[in-house]
């Protein structure tokens, strides 16, 4: 069966295609889970496949063809990709080993099930079970729901007795024909109007001349932030991830400047309707303006934050897609993504705060991504930042303020103003604006064609204008992914889908494309 995907599962389909091979494990989600006393592994085979035969969205793989949308197939029934390993020295690869292997490798999503899990055995008794599964597949509302079924299953299989699992009423599919009928107009109006008063580049100020040299990767580890944030959202009323959404937006303002940091912000939509409790991914964008220009104190910045997050969320229920190609046809630049997410089952049993670097990667996505991560003994925040408009100094200093932000408000909540965060912050000045210098490649003979051409297959068009940006000429941005595969066919590389997603017209970004057989 094949059809649609649904509107949540546009933002994962984009973001996995943005990222390299090598970094899109990052949008995996790992559970590790005991396994209750009593279970042998074929009792888990059983618990496992049954699960796989009543939930469609763990036997789907994602496509696209040259000429359509993307598309979801439904595979049918069949044993759950499954490894037994042992955690003695037996000769065999040791468990940690296949478990990183597992969890670091990227899905093929056009061929691979979206869940692989691992059963850990001591003495041939199952212990363990660490669970890979795709972000296309599942939200973190869906794997609650997962791993509440699993259990009852097992809890029913050691007593002995049939268990009692409710029929699944809708499945991803009856979702895709629900959104089909829905007109997300009204709600692309309110985000039309909020691009409107949006900057054209949030990081104009600090940005150097030139395309990006590389990402800057580095987490912070604090288990005090954990507290912290929770006593707080306790005394305001707000959600722990609201704190964070706060401090991050004092701070990005400090370094940019301006008089709000418009980022986008990731929210569930699962408060209503009548397909609320489909088990797949359904998670949207939001984009947030929170105005500071009045450097209000932090417990008035946290109810700006709470009162537009939810306003924002009542128009969040639209096509991921058509909110970025909004933004391009407006000529503004995505600059920041946010992203808060529970992570119960992991601890990092840190005794204090810790700065960890990641090597730098090769420039991909928004300027910067911050993820915060809310685990069952500490918080970890990461950031993902461009060397373009941030250096390694801006980025440790950033990590450092966000957690003295919060620590200082939890212990001190009277006086501590938007001002203050920045001072706490202590980013140094923006420089001022040097000369620019235009450093575009000339497009090598034939690219600025080869471009336009592979913009109009993908797209059905007739005439693609490449004075345009991607969306300006009427592309479309969930069929990207076509564009780039129909270049590489043709043997050329170098742009990528985050460049096409944004403001540059297609004549320009010509010019990151190498000649056919040639690599530098």
């Amino acid at each position: 069966m094949n059809t649609n995907l649904g509107w949540g599962q546009h933002y994962i389909w984009l973001r996995y295609h943005e990222l390299p091979p090598h970094a899109r494990h990052n949008t995996h989600i790992i559970l590790n889970l005991e396994i209750p006393a009593g279970l042998t592994i074929p009792n888990c085979r059983a618990v496992l496949n049954q699960t796989i035969r009543r939930h469609e969205t763990l036997r789907t793989t994602y496509h696209f063809d040259l000429d359509g949308d993307p598309y979801r197939v439904v595979r049918p029934p069949g044993p759950c990709p499954l490894v037994v390993l042992s955690a003695e020295k037996d000769g065999t690869a040791m468990p940690a080993e296949v478990v990183e292997r597992l969890g670091t490798t990227e899905f093929d999503i056009a061929e691979e099930w979206p869940i692989r899990v691992v059963i850990i055995t001591t003495e041939g008794v199952p212990r363990q079970a660490v669970v890979v599964l795709n972000h296309l597949a599942v939200d973190m509302w869906t794997v609650t729901e997962l791993k509440r079924e699993m259990w009852a299953s097992c809890a029913g299989v050691v007593a002995r007795r049939p268990t009692a699992v409710e029929p699944v009423r809708h499945r991803p599919s009856d979702l895709v024909r629900h959104e089909a009928s829905l007109d997300p107009a009204p709600a692309l109006a309110y985000w039309e109007k909020e691009i409107e008063a949006m900057p054209a580049d949030g990081f104009g100020a600090r940005r150097r001349p030139g395309p990006p040299v590389e990402t800057l990767r580095a987490s912070l580890v604090s288990p005090a932030l954990l507290g912290a944030a929770q006593r707080i959202a306790a005394r305001h009323r707000v959600w722990p991830s609201q704190v964070h959404l706060a401090a991050y937006t004092a701070l990005m303002a400090a370094y940019t400047g301006g008089p709000s940091f418009d980022h986008l912000t990731l929210t569930g939509n699962r408060e209503s309707g009548p397909y609320s409790q489909v088990l797949t991914c359904m998670f949207s964008p939001l984009l947030m303006r929170v105005d500071v220009r009045d450097d209000p104190p932090f417990a008035e910045l946290l109810a700006r934050v709470a009162d537009r997050f939810e306003q924002a969320r009542q128009h969040a229920y639209v096509p991921y897609d058509a909110v970025v190609e909004l933004l391009a046809r407006k000529g503004t630049r995505l600059a920041s993504e946010f992203n808060f997410i529970k992570q119960p089952t992991l601890e990092s049993r840190a005794r204090r705060s810790r700065i960890t670097w990641q090597p730098a990667a090769a420039a991909y996505g928004t300027d910067t991504y911050v993820r915060v991560d809310q685990w069952q003994d500490s918080v970890v925040v990461a950031l993902n930042a461009a060397s373009s408009v941030m250096d390694g100094g801006a980025v440790e200093r950033f990590l450092r303020a966000l957690e003295t932000t919060i620590l200082t408000y939890d212990a001190t909540p009277d006086g501590l103003r938007t001002s203050d965060i920045a001072a706490l912050a202590g980013f140094a000045p923006a420089p001022p604006p040097g000369p620019w210098h235009d450093i575009r490649r000339v497009p090598e003979q034939g690219a600025v064609e080869v471009l336009a051409a592979a913009v109009g297959q993908a797209n059905g068009l007739a005439d693609v204008d490449p004075a345009q940006n991607y969306a300006e000429a009427g592309g479309r941005v969930l069929r990207i992914p076509r564009v780039l595969a129909l270049l590489q066919d043709l043997g050329w590389a170098g742009v990528t889908l985050h460049q096409l997603t944004g403001v540059t017209p297609l004549s320009t970004l010509a010019g990151q494309l190498l000649q056919p057989g040639v690599r530098s």
